[in-house]
């Protein structure tokens, strides 16, 4: 049972090393990316290259189509690893020998989704991976081995899961020799020690200034899988406004004297709503004659501001248009200036 690239390698090792694997457990195909295709998880689609069976159920709890399929199939062991659904507890009997996780962290540490962001973002120096027996709390089971590593400084989320995934896919098969001639001894977890990856969300994405340097490289180094959240941050930027002292016939009836100057930092533009045929050449006077502003030119019909730093005559940038009077007429004189 298992669902993201994290199973992978351990799924590929149980089979290249002769393990009868009878059936794939993995959460269903889900829309994502842009396009919002259909897609099949890593484990899914590792196993139909593997010609295993696959099952996607929506969720065990309350299926007794599942309950009674792994029933008859007879389960002598599943190993689970990265699912991402809660096992009901009246499933953990059917497996024979029991149902065995494999989690990235050495627990009690960070139980829960996400062990290996949170172990970064953290700054802990050594992670790893447990063994343990599933039962019907989570990840509250007791172990049976344990493996540490170390993280680098450099090492990102994805490194580090490549790095812990490799190290379980060796390491079961060990775990397996050793169930089969009942030489596995469970210990029980400290519970006191316990420690929570909770699942990361979006709007931890946006980075914490009041944090120290350390912290903050630690919190975005980590999310790099998918890059989600997409580390981020916004910058507050004081506006003025400036009216032009242009004269009074310069605007039209409907325009609402919407002829503004707005400077925010070193860039300049215009937001204005006026007659073009009139307006647009006495604008233009006005322009030439301070032509130290940075003119802003606007496209009526896509509603796009093109502003050209004229003092370097180099940088263009694209903002979006906040002027709502703009006359569409105004787009033939846009190449005078």
């Amino acid at each position: 049972m298992g669902t993201s690239n994290f199973a992978v390698p351990i799924l590929k090792s149980l089979y290249q090393n002769g393990y009868p694997v009878s059936v794939v457990y993995t959460q269903p195909p889900k829309k994502s990316n842009r396009g919002m295709k259909t897609q099949k998880s890593p484990v899914h689609n590792m196993a139909e290259t593997l010609n295993i069976d696959v099952r996607t159920p929506e969720n065990l709890k309350g299926n007794l189509a599942e309950y009674n399929f792994l029933e008859e199939l007879g389960v002598d062991l599943a190993i689970v690893v990265a699912y991402g659904k809660i096992l009901p507890e009246n499933f953990l009997p059917l497996a024979k020998m029991g149902f065995i996780n494999i989690h990235a962290s050495i627990l009690p540490s960070w139980r829960g989704a996400a062990p290996i962001q949170r172990s970064i973002m953290n700054l802990d120096k050594e992670t790893g991976i447990s063994i343990m027996r599933i039962n019907e709390n989570l990840d509250e089971g007791p172990v049976c081995n344990q493996y540490s590593l170390k993280i680098s400084e450099e090492m990102n989320s994805e490194e580090l899961s490549e790095k812990l995934s490799l190290i379980a896919s060796e390491k079961i098969l060990d775990i397996l020799d050793n169930i089969d001639d009942g030489n596995l001894k469970f210990k029980d977890q400290d519970h006191s020690k316990a420690t929570y990856a909770k699942k990361i969300q979006k709007t931890q994405g946006k980075i914490d200034w009041n944090e120290n340097a350390e912290k903050i490289l630690g919190q975005n180094i980590s999310k790099s899988i998918d890059l989600y959240p997409i580390p981020n941050t916004s910058v507050p930027i004081p506006q003025k406004v400036y009216e032009l002292p242009l004269p009074k016939q310069f605007f039209s009836s409907e325009s609402n004297n919407e002829l503004r100057l707005h400077k925010l930092g070193e860039i300049r533009w215009i937001y204005l709503s006026l007659e073009p045929s009139k307006a647009w050449p006495m604008l233009q006077e006005y322009l030439n004659q301070n032509k130290e502003l940075n003119i802003a030119r606007a496209n009526p019909k896509t509603g796009e501001i093109f502003t050209e730093e004229i003092t370097s005559g180099v940088k263009t940038e694209k903002r979006p248009n906040k002027c709502v009077g703009l006359n569409t007429g105004a787009e033939s004189y846009n190449n005078k200036f």
